[in-house]
């Protein structure tokens, strides 16, 4: 038992003894928690400095076995406190920086934050509870136990330790100051935007043929031998997706069980072929069991070629005139996107800049490249269709009889994060009579699902195609629409913009 009161001891030595210098380095962030935290504002400064200090002392009264209880004593009655402030903020729906280990480590306290005091309680619970009489072997006397090698050996781990330490934080420093210097550009950008002075923004190379375009014909055998045409697919009165693959590509064979599920599911609404090359047998035997009818083989790569794809798998909807109808999507995730929009229309006729857009006149020429969306008060909102966080598709028209915000968000971008515990917290409590939300996110499933939003969630893989629609160009932004489906506010831009709206109450917008 001496041995586990004296590990217990020295491993809450160990967390104080950071705590405090992490927190005696930053004395303006403590200070900070303290206010976060619901401390009065009298007492913010003394005790911002005073908590430290103390943690300091318990680490070192923690070490000598003659002082070992009594640090126990004080490291239990801080981390009981420490419990009692984080449970107290939980449970309003708050969750404010803990600060614990100053710029070393600093997040919204949450459950987790909790366990890990109650775990830190418990230890010093054993020290208090079996080091009444004898608080475990003293470090000193262990250390004159040693022989001189081994004193050696254990002062040059202890030096590497505090080396591996000291560049940690250094680099932790590093990162921090980077994150604050972008976030800082991020605000000064999106203040120059609102003053109509941000830089032009250079657009990205296009990628594939531009919409509006004719799509290149082509005529290819199928794995059963049969010559099918463009033209015949676009004949069966559908938008036709091209999707490009390889029966050597691993990404492509991961996403053959999807491409099965989409051409059965999805039949009546959407025509998919498989453009690929090699050998009926290679491809036979990499699509027969996920039931993929439609496979098209190339010579070479000349398809590929006419369609501008560079690589596999790649997708590209030809429009019932036989016209490229959506940019060219690389990557599971932009073809995932590109179908969840096909069979959603009218999404992708109005996913793209105007910058990339091709427009006909009346004599067929290409005419100048009008704005997406103009859209007013009053009208009818933009319809989409986009795939939520467990893959089932979901409608704007679901929301009808509601009114509804929709929210564009990146779980990635610095200020949708500075929202995200306001956004916890409405959800927690929401105001009577608000509307209902549905974010309009993108990145992964996985950084969306950590967030841990209650509100529906739907992915739009294909970048900000439906945002566009709404005219929102960045995160975050929000849009009210009415229960009959109509735009019903102007577009909030920003943290602050999107947090007023989301507390409206629920009203009737006048058409205009």
């Amino acid at each position: 038992m001496s041995i586990v009161l004296l590990l217990a001891r020295v491993g809450l030595s160990l967390v104080f003894f950071v705590a405090g210098f992490a927190k005696l380095a930053d004395l303006a962030g403590s200070r900070q928690a303290m206010r976060d935290f619901g401390v009065p504002v009298a007492l913010v400064s003394p005790f911002g400095a005073l908590l430290p200090l103390t943690e300091l002392a318990v680490a070192v009264a923690l070490l000598p076995s003659i002082f070992a209880w009594r640090g126990a004593i004080g490291a239990l009655v801080l981390l009981l406190l420490f419990v009692a402030g984080i449970s107290s903020n939980l449970a309003r729906g708050r969750t404010p920086d803990c600060h614990c280990f100053g710029q070393l480590h600093s997040a919204p306290a949450g459950p987790s934050t909790l366990i890990r005091n109650l775990v830190l309680a418990a230890v010093a619970g054993v020290v208090v509870g079996f080091g009444r009489t004898t608080a475990g072997l003293d470090l000193g006397s262990l250390f004159g136990m040693l022989a001189v090698a081994q004193r050696i050996e254990l002062i040059g781990g202890v030096l590497v330790l505090a080396v591996l330490v000291g560049e940690s934080w250094l680099l932790w420093q590093s990162l921090s100051q980077q994150g604050r210097l972008l976030l800082r550009l991020e605000t000064i950008e999106a203040r120059l935007t609102e003053a109509g002075l941000a830089p032009p923004v250079e657009s990205a190379p296009f990628v594939g043929l531009a919409v509006g375009t004719p799509a290149p014909i082509f005529g290819l055998t199928n794995v059963q031998g049969e010559t099918l045409t463009l033209g015949s697919l676009v004949a069966r009165g559908k938008p036709v997706l091209l999707l490009f693959a390889n029966p050597d590509c691993g990404p492509c064979a991961a996403l053959f069980p999807e491409i099965g599920r989409w051409q059965r599911e999805y039949a009546n609404r959407l025509t998919l072929a498989v453009i690929s090359q090699g050998s009926p047998e290679a491809n036979q035997s990499k699509v027969r069991e996920q039931g993929i009818p439609v496979v098209l083989l190339q010579q070479d790569l000349e398809v590929q070629v006419a369609y501008q794809v560079s690589g596999t798998p790649s997708a590209v909807l030809i429009d019932r005139d036989g016209t490229i109808g959506s940019p060219l999507a690389q990557g599971a995730d932009a073809i995932r996107g590109l179908v969840a929009g096909a069979v959603g229309l009218p999404v992708l006729v109005r996913d793209l800049p105007m910058a990339t857009r091709a427009h006909r006149n009346g004599n067929g020429a290409q005419a100048q490249p009008r704005p997406l969306t103009d859209l007013k008060i009053g009208e009818l909102a933009p319809t989409f269709s986009l795939p939520d966080l467990d893959g089932n598709l979901v409608h704007l028209s679901d929301f009808r009889g509601s009114s509804t915000i929709l929210l564009f968000w990146r779980p990635g971008c610095g200020f949708c994060q500075q929202m995200l515990a306001d956004l916890l917290a409405w959800e927690a409590n929401p105001l009577t009579g608000t509307p209902k939300l549905l974010m309009i996110s993108s990145e992964s499933m996985q950084d969306n699902q950590a967030m841990g939003l209650l509100s529906p969630i739907v992915l739009d893989h294909a970048g900000m195609s439906v945002g566009r629609q709404f005219g929102a160009t960045g995160t975050p932004m929000a849009v009210l629409i009415d229960e009959e489906g109509r735009i019903a506010s102007e577009l909030a831009a920003g943290a602050p913009a999107v947090l007023e709206q989301l507390r409206l109450p629920q009203k009737k917008m006048t058409t205009v």
